[in-house]
């Protein structure tokens, strides 16, 4: 096997935690489930050339990925975690992504298309590494060295940015939560170099503030926290498991409370909206999850909603958090801290803004669960265009069954 350029992904860690914490879920209880995942590019009109021009390197980079498995040194920090089960690393032992599972091919129009189908304990687990190699195989015709020193030049807007606001919190009363920025930027690097150059730079110029990464790997190298619970996928896959349409939210809350025993509390919001989520997120619930995470709608709105809901369950909002991780840059998310410091607490994650920000307009890549057990799943985003789904159908049934309106 041969590739045009050393391989993007050297290590299985090299992945966000909440990949590896939604796998051991699912293999504990629903290892039979099968899923179809879906590839698809938000901006291609804003794309510098065609994706379909990088089909051979991308073949070639997934060949080289499915080769690796993990490390000794890899399966013993994994195991150092507490979350983290012995039986699952086990597992992992022996893990290898199967190629099989994953197709790619493009259309005359120039557009990538990745499907991956399989079961979901390997076909979830190509998500984060995926995108991660389309981007940087994308950059990697773009980069030149005026690139890297504009990305350089904004790095170092960005430290000075965060000793200002180490300055600010040193006003702070000891009983105002700090401020708490994370790496959120996996999948939408530059460049698996430039991420680790980011992060580590960000960590030691303020390690008070940005502490945590969602990058397992990098989490290990620097002696950070691996940050991350649950994504939109977990959410999903129940609305085709066996419960009623009705419950699955409530059903995929109580297996993640089944799984974790109280760890890694914090629940996603937006499977089917805010509002909608809002009427599961019940007393037992809103007591066992330490908070709630953003990553669609009006932030403002959405805080509001929560500490609003946290009051009427007779809840001090004080003891939660809310965790934002929705088209973030620094700027915004102190905004945000500032808006709901002393009301809640809160905490940030930060992706594209943070790993990718070059000067180069970034392309918007996802690659989503759109079928689960042969049925179709979908999430209603608080954002337009964040659906992903062929199915009107099913769509507009989800929406009768969770009372969600059509979008105007």
């Amino acid at each position: 096997m041969t590739v045009s350029y050393a391989p993007i992904i050297t290590s299985l860690l090299d992945n966000d935690l909440y990949k590896f914490t939604m796998l051991q879920a699912m293999l504990h209880q629903f290892p039979q489930t099968h899923g179809v995942y879906r590839f698809r590019c938000r901006n291609n009109k804003d794309a510098a050339y065609p994706l379909a021009d990088i089909q051979k390197d991308l073949e070639q980079q997934l060949d080289s990925l499915c080769e690796l498995r993990f490390l000794p040194d890899e399966l013993e920090y994994l195991r150092s975690l507490r979350f983290i089960r012995s039986d699952f690393v086990d597992y992992l032992e022996l893990f290898k992504l199967k190629r099989r599972f994953i197709t790619v091919s493009t259309d005359d129009k120039g557009r990538l298309f990745i499907d991956i189908e399989g079961p979901m304990i390997q076909a979830m687990f190509f998500e984060v590494f995926v995108l991660a190699i389309v981007n940087e195989l994308y950059f990697n015709a773009l980069s030149n060295d005026s690139v890297i020193e504009e990305g350089q030049r904004r790095l170092d807007e960005k430290v000075a940015l965060l000793h200002q606001y180490a300055d600010a919190q040193t006003q702070y009363d000891q009983d105002t939560p700090p401020f708490i920025v994370a790496d959120f930027g996996t999948r939408r690097r530059f460049s698996r170099r430039w991420q680790a150059h980011v992060v580590e730079t960000l960590h030691k110029a303020e390690p008070k503030i940005v502490g945590g990464t969602s990058n397992v790997y990098l989490a290990k190298q620097l002696g950070m926290t691996p940050i991350g619970t649950m994504a939109h996928e977990f959410m999903q896959a129940f609305q085709a498991l066996d419960v009623r349409l009705r419950d699955s939210q409530k059903a995929a809350l109580e297996a993640w409370v089944h799984e974790y025993r109280g760890d890694l509390g914090i629940a996603l919001t937006d499977v089917v909206g805010m509002d909608a989520f809002l009427r599961d997120f019940d007393l037992y619930f809103a007591k066992l999850f330490d908070g709630l995470r953003h990553d669609s709608g009006d932030p403002y709105i959405w805080g509001d909603k929560a500490i609003a809901h946290y009051e009427k369950l007779k809840i001090d909002p004080k003891t939660k958090i809310l965790t934002f991780s929705d088209g973030l840059n620094l700027e915004k998310a102190w905004e945000l801290h500032q808006y709901f410091k002393g009301r809640i607490r809160t905490s940030f994650g930060i992706g594209t803004n943070l790993t990718n920000d070059m000067g180069i307009t970034p392309i918007n890549i996802v690659l989503k669960l759109v079928e689960c057990n042969g049925q179709p799943v979908a999430k209603l985003s608080d954002s337009p265009g964040k659906t992903m789904i062929n199915n009107d159908t099913y769509l507009a049934y989800l929406r009768q069954v969770f009372e969600v309106d059509e979008p105007e």
